[in-house]
């Protein structure tokens, strides 16, 4: 135990090491200093880690951050090894891909419990996780999402210049003036289709975006739901590869339970396994449902489209749509004669700059600049948060 505490140790000291100058602004929004009992989640790729290590390094305690998928604790009861670590002197422990841990909320909710003087954040890549262990942990644990980059975000860690967030439509046009050096549609069509996630910085990012697809949904999602068979993940994998290259965004429940031998409530559970592990966004009419496709169902990251070649209509709306959510709830058109979305009360119209507006109150469009009346460039709810 005392090797692998030191193990511990070292590989800590060395992604203090290796953290970036600039890190996400979105960062300064998690107030968790004063938390006991954290849970921090989101995708695969999004900076959890880079988040735990950097608020350890300006940390005036003294915490130990170790991974739940180190081979060496495989074997080892988590309890003890935490156990250990507060017997070495240390005020917190961080403790990422918690999953990984046999029966960790077991073991998380007893060292919550017997040690109530010190700090534990634990990270995981779904909030599938907290619907699976919420009993033991909700009282417990505060939940903190880390989400998909921003355009603002992007345009800090590779520029240096922090906006404050925008109104998309009431816009500040003092933005415009701070950021009329910058080619802002070439730098945002170098987002979308390849900085959505901080990876970028790393390079390689479309085949890290592969790997890291793969990974949660055939190394992530069998863990949160027992009941998954090897069909099922295929058909999840089919799904995403489907709406990447649909014109339309949405799928043939019937066409594909055919296809792959499935039930409707079976296809609509993997729908909603895939919801909540942020795989995909499905936008639905108002009112309420409880198994629905949606009207239109998106890719939750719209660099997929880039990387894989996919419609270049989809990946337009799959990005108003992981914009928008994160500070409206949002609901696609009753009629879509009308609009494509509604937030707010408020019809939004995406496409083009020759889209027409039908009776949209805004046309979101993304080959513009500027906001010409009612028509707002896309890259501006890049801005959003």
């Amino acid at each position: 135990m005392d090797k692998l505490i030191e193990q511990f140790e070292v590989t800590l000291e060395r992604l203090k090491t290796y953290l970036p100058e600039r890190k996400r602004p979105f960062y300064k929004s998690i107030q968790i200093d004063d938390v006991r009992g954290a849970l921090i989640y989101g995708l695969r790729g999004v900076g959890k880690t880079t988040f735990l290590i950097n608020k350890i390094a300006n940390s005036k305690r003294n915490f130990l951050y170790f991974s739940a998928d180190h081979p060496l604790i495989s074997s080892l009861p988590l309890y003890e090894i935490v156990s250990e670590i507060f017997k070495k002197g240390y005020e917190g422990v961080v403790i990422d891909e918690i999953h990984h841990a046999n029966k960790w909320s077991e073991h998380i909710k007893a060292i919550y419990d017997d040690y109530p003087d010190k700090t534990i954040w634990i990270s995981d890549s779904s909030n599938l996780i907290l619907r699976k262990s919420v009993s033991d942990l909700s009282r417990r644990f505060v939940q903190f999402r880390i989400p998909l980059m921003s355009f603002r975000e992007y345009i800090f860690l590779t520029q240096g210049i922090l906006v404050d967030p925008v109104d998309p439509f009431n816009i500040d046009k003092n933005i415009f003036v701070i950021l009329k050096d910058i080619n802002i549609l070439k730098l945002f069509s170098d987002y979308i289709n390849g900085g959505i996630r901080p990876i970028f910085t790393e390079g390689e990012y479309c085949s890290r975006l592969k790997g890291l697809l793969e990974k949660s949904i055939y190394y992530d999602i069998p863990f949160y739901v027992s009941s998954i068979q090897d069909k099922h993940l295929r058909v999840m994998n089919a799904i995403i590869g489907y709406l990447i290259t649909s014109a339309i965004p949405t799928i043939n429940i019937s066409g594909m339970c055919n296809e792959w031998d499935l039930g409707k409530e079976k296809l609509y559970n993997l729908l909603y396994v895939m919801e909540h592990s942020e795989l995909i966004n499905i936008v639905k009419k108002p009112g309420k449902f409880t198994y629905t496709k949606g009207a239109k169902i998106f890719l939750s990251d719209p660099s997929m489209y880039g990387c894989f070649k996919g419609n270049p209509g989809s990946a337009r709306e799959a990005f108003a749509v992981m914009c928008l959510k994160e500070k409206y709830e949002v609901f696609a058109c009753k009629d879509d004669r009308d609009c494509d979305f509604i937030v707010d009360g408020i019809k939004i119209e995406v496409g083009g700059k020759r889209k027409k507006s039908k009776n949209a109150d805004f046309t979101i469009s993304d080959d513009i600049d500027i906001p010409v009346r009612n028509r707002i460039p896309l890259w501006i709810l890049g801005f959003l948060y």
